[in-house]
């Protein structure tokens, strides 16, 4: 992209007070990415598979990047009641009160952009069905994804009855896998927009007391890059090398705010066939696939379970019977904000066989990285900080190879609302310029940016506005767009969402 201004001032962030430089976020990310503590959610098991209580702090080990680091909370949750510690070396987890019920929120996803109606209609039935496992303390908030916007059906609530008035209404809804069967649009960049969406999701209810989950509910999930296989899935790097890219942000958010993830299979399972290679019999293989390797991959990095095969038809119950008893264990990582990922992993000490199920990582994430990937959730989930506050006004199109076309585009941005700094005798502010596209199929351009150096010699006058000129690349057809601009002076953000290119 192409800026209208000056050379950047490189140091003018290290130039700023440090308190400046920490403001969060508002809105979507005040209460949410702006994380204190990292919380752990720890299953415990024999070799045959059975919960092991009774356990205290004393008797697990943390370790981030392999290195021990002191487990700051504990409180261990047996069949949804916290249970009092006698462990003195760390503190209960907060909010939550021994011998009270420690209620789990439910967050249903449902991917409308791969399913097919009687697939998903057939799951919402069998979901409605057990939702009387739930416990009072329990709650629920269902959104529902088109490949365009997130919806939400209900927020977060304890009632039986605006659960199922919220099912309800997701039956009533289009349902778009044959669509996408058609080939209509990009695969993978279909894929990556509903992480990015489920990534929004998580981010915007994660404000809420007690343990968060999320039921992700898709009809499949690929690997971008299909050569890779189930049986290399667990093989060292692998999983990252090929996936990662495309699944880390869910992952990354998940982990940092504390959800566990449990992605449900709507299918089952998809056979293929094949010429057998010795006697070329023609061969059935029902075999775990990519897409159900891919669930394997969200459940293992945030603690969670895959609901695949038989399990999937009991999903919400085999989650809410996963989620009655744990280890709930916290700790307060160094922030550099240098979107570094660190490894966590959680021992018992002094017991032989047991396993551990947890959270594998979390990212110290920046507030470039942040700012990022709420301009990419926010154009699908229809709620932007400091909308209105920017004008944006484009040119005439010039072509730019085969359907697509470069557009003229200028950001007008209010002086009076950037806090420039005087340093070094002028007045400047270094500010991050975002822009997402996507086009009515969900095809979406990547999210464009750059850091726009502001600089006057004198403090501005009233009224004063800056104008920030780029040039658009996107295919030759109508798009909807969000164009933000975080001021890391005071945290604050200035967007617009509109429409661009022909109908």
């Amino acid at each position: 992209m192409k800026a209208a201004i000056g050379p950047v001032v490189t140091m003018l962030l290290a130039a700023l007070p440090a308190a400046a430089q920490e403001a969060p976020l508002p809105n979507l990310f005040s209460d949410v990415m702006d994380v204190r503590v990292v919380n752990v959610e720890a299953v415990v098991t024999d070799r045959k598979g059975n919960r092991v209580l009774g356990l205290e702090a004393g008797d697990f080990e943390l370790l981030v990047d392999g290195e021990p680091v002191p487990i700051d909370y504990f409180t261990e949750i047996d069949e949804g009641l916290a249970v009092a510690s006698q462990d003195d070396g760390a503190e209960s987890v907060p909010s939550l009160t021994p011998d009270e019920p420690v209620g789990t929120n439910f967050l249903i996803f449902i991917d409308e952009l791969f399913a097919i109606r009687r697939q998903r209609d057939g799951f919402l039935n069998r979901l409605e069905r057990d939702l009387a496992l739930l416990d009072p303390s329990d709650q629920v908030a269902i959104v529902a994804f088109d490949g365009y916007n997130v919806t939400r059906l209900t927020d977060w609530t304890n009632s039986r009855h605006k659960m199922e008035e919220a099912i309800g209404q997701a039956r009533e809804r289009k349902a778009l896998g044959l669509t996408r069967i058609l080939g209509l649009g990009n695969l993978e960049d279909q894929i990556r927009r509903t992480v990015m969406a489920a990534t929004a999701s998580i981010r915007s209810l994660a404000d809420v007391p007690g343990r968060k989950v999320m039921l992700l509910l898709v009809e499949t999930y690929c690997a971008p890059n299909r050569s890779w296989a189930f049986s290399s899935f667990w093989q060292e790097g692998t999983c990252w090398e090929s996936v990662g890219n495309v699944y880390e942000p869910l992952v990354t958010t998940a982990n940092l705010v504390g959800y566990t993830v449990y992605p449900v299979d709507m299918a089952g399972l998809r056979p293929t066939f094949g010429l057998d290679p010795g006697t070329g019999a023609l061969l059935m293989n029902t075999s775990v696939e990519v897409p159900e390797a891919a669930l394997w991959f969200l459940a293992h990095e945030t603690g969670g379970k895959a609901m695949i095969n038989a399990y999937r038809k009991v999903a919400l119950a085999e989650t809410v019977a996963d989620t009655r008893s744990y280890y709930w264990l916290g700790f307060e990582p160094p922030r550099d904000k240098n979107d570094m990922r660190h490894d966590i992993e959680v021992r018992v000490v002094g017991r032989q066989g047991l396993r551990v199920r947890t959270r594998t990582h979390y990212l110290d994430m920046s507030r470039s990285a942040e700012f990022t990937m709420l301009v990419e959730g926010s154009l699908m989930f229809g709620s932007t900080p400091g909308e209105g506050a920017l004008e944006v006004r484009f040119g005439t199109p010039r072509k730019a190879g085969f359907r697509k076309i470069l557009v003229p585009m200028w950001v007008t941005i209010p002086v009076d609302d950037l806090a420039l700094l005087p340093i070094d005798g002028q007045w400047r502010n270094e500010v991050e310029f975002r822009i997402s596209v996507a086009d009515k199929y969900g095809d979406h351009s990547k999210n464009l940016g750059n850091r726009i150096p502001i600089v006057y010699p004198e403090a501005p006058p009233p009224g004063k506005t800056f104008v920030y000129g780029t040039e658009l690349p996107i295919l030759k057809r109508e798009h909807r767009y969000l164009a933000a601009v975080y001021n890391p002076v005071t945290g604050e953000i200035l967007s617009h969402r509109g429409t661009v290119g022909p109908r």
